[in-house]
């Protein structure tokens, strides 16, 4: 595949003129784009990109909740590893459509900044229509498939659960790929806010009917922290209420996947609420969009391709990783220490929990790294729609700065705190020589996550920046390589060839990944040849 992307084809398939560099041009570059504020650029970057951040931190915190509340459910380590390893199971098959509809931001955007924003609403609408496609039949078959998907190195107990959870969640994920849809459209339009607003309702419904849902009519038992009964007293009270109410047994892992359906489902209607009124539909024509246009599907899947299978292939490998490559580590480990069978199989199910529990903490340094991203892929697109590739620069290397700052602060966390954070996720009442394994594995784990933070935030962001400018085939294909080479290649080789290692074979893979990745995207970043791409497609003709 060639180095240099070509530029992209206009609705009628034929070529058009790149963007010009225009390093010189002036704030309007007479393509009727909206005025920048160049004397203030922290605060354009945190008006786009602080409801991004705050998005995708809200995020995190369910899954923190999420996690909190399934470690309630009893002492075994399975549940908090089958949570883990049933999601990222659904979100392999999810990732492939999420990753192509990221390009709406980018099409909506360069739309934005040349002065023609009612073109971006057939982009959202086309976006979720290509959801349904993709759901009808990719994701219900594997849903319908899910029994065969889990991988036979975990106990039969941790199989059930898993498979019951996936299937939850691909049943419901033409929720999630729609939401997701419609916020890249707000994201785009430079309107983010309207995203946090769904992602807190939202998240809090999830929390809401988890409570009701995981633990029934008998109610959440309560943390023994303080500040965890303040937290989860007032919400377990008022859902075993509810549960009470109308006869609503435990559901355990079962009820949590309900709970993030549900919770989809919310941040769906909250922003199609917004974009079907009768405001939106006068300013930016987003009712009269809503037929499906093959063409405009062509536009995203050709842009956005690269970015799905970028998302498919990394949920792959880590999905391998942390449900394969992982506990197999642990257990070569056993083995080569002479332990017997159940013992084996237990090591396996310690390995797989910590790593859980460590990348709880890894979402809370890179999502909302993933959210100032969002906000650096809107603004490059809208700079790049300006014509100002210079402007993008600027914006995409502010950004960077904010995100090696807040994740090199992650980094000292990790490192510091490394066995109290992974005390929180496990029960009170687990056996204290497992606890005391969780935290040996998962505190060497939160170590190898530190070393590879400032690189992880190079990556996230200049993969946002270059999305912003239509740059996606590149690092796409530089993913797949690195990812399959590091995760799941020196994984293997480590497992084989040092099983004294551990489970730590494969992290060390992992963050070998992480930190290749950030050195290859710094350098294509750094050719610049995304300066000549553009999304935005030429005015027709007068009289055409």
């Amino acid at each position: 595949m060639s180095e240099q992307q070509p530029n992209l084809p206009d609705r009628q398939g034929d070529a058009h003129a790149s963007a010009p560099e225009a390093a010189a041009a002036p704030e309007d570059s007479g393509m009727g784009s909206v005025p920048v504020d160049q004397g203030r650029p922290l605060l354009e970057l945190l008006k786009i990109a602080g409801p991004s951040v705050a998005t995708m931190s809200s995020y995190t915190l369910m899954q923190f909740v999420d996690t909190f509340m399934v470690k309630q459910i009893g002492p075994e380590p399975e549940y908090v590893a089958a949570q883990g390893n049933g999601g990222i199971i659904a979100w392999m098959f999810v990732a492939l459509a999420l990753g192509t509809n990221t390009v709406i931001n980018s099409f909506v955007s360069q739309n934005l900044g040349a002065g023609t924003p009612q073109r971006g609403s057939a982009y959202a609408w086309n976006g979720m229509w290509l959801a349904l496609v993709y759901y009808v039949g990719i994701i219900v078959p594997a849903a319908i498939l899910a029994p065969y998907l889990v991988p036979d190195v975990h106990s039969p107990r941790m199989q059930e659960l898993e498979i019951g959870y996936a299937k939850i969640l691909l049943f419901g994920a033409i929720l999630t790929i729609a939401s997701r849809s419609i916020h890249h459209y707000f994201y785009g339009l430079h309107r983010p806010g309207v995203v946090l607003l769904a992602a807190v309702v939202g998240n809090l419904t999830n929390v809401l009917v988890n409570a009701v849902l995981i633990f029934g009519e008998d109610g959440m038992p309560m943390p023994e922290s303080a500040i965890g009964r303040a937290i989860f007293a007032p919400i377990g009270g008022f859902a075993q209420w509810i549960a009470g109410g109308l006869g609503i047994g435990a559901m355990e892992l079962n009820g949590a996947a309900i709970g993030t359906v549900v919770g989809g489902f919310v941040e769906l209607l909250i922003p199609m609420a917004l974009f079907l009124s009768p405001r939106f539909a006068r300013e930016f024509g987003t009712r009269a969009a809503w037929r499906p246009d093959k063409a405009i599907m062509r536009d995203i899947f050709k842009v956005g391709w690269p970015g799905g299978m970028m998302m498919l292939n990394e949920l792959i490998c880590w999905g391998l990783l942390m449900a394969w490559l992982v506990p197999s580590g642990a257990q070569a480990m056993a083995l080569a220490e002479g332990a017997g069978p159940d013992e084996v199989e237990h090591a396996g199910t310690i390995a797989n929990t910590a790593g859980w529990i460590a990348l709880r903490y890894m979402h809370l340094s890179f999502m909302p790294t993933v959210g100032i991203s969002i906000g650096a892929q809107a603004m490059v697109g809208k700079a790049m729609g300006m014509g100002r590739p210079d402007l993008a620069h600027a914006r995409a290397m502010l950004a960077l700065k904010l995100a090696l700052g807040y994740m090199g602060a992650c980094a000292v966390l990790f490192v510091v705190l490394r066995s109290d954070l992974i005390r929180v996720f496990i029960n009170s009442d687990t056996p204290p020589a497992d606890i005391d394994a969780i935290v040996r594995v998962g505190s060497l784990v939160m170590i190898a996550a530190a070393v590879f933070q400032l690189f992880d935030a190079i990556a996230i962001i200049l993969s946002g920046a270059l999305r912003g400018a239509g740059d996606t085939v590149w690092p796409g294909v530089a993913t797949i390589i690195l990812s399959w080479t590091c995760i799941v290649g020196v994984g293997l080789l480590l497992i084989d060839l040092a099983p004294g290692l551990g489970s730590m074979g494969p992290w060390i893979g992992a963050a070998g990944y992480i930190v290749a990745l950030g050195i290859v995207l710094g350098v294509r970043y750094r050719l610049g040849a995304w300066r000549r791409m553009s999304l935005v497609h030429p005015e027709p003709a007068q009289g055409s």
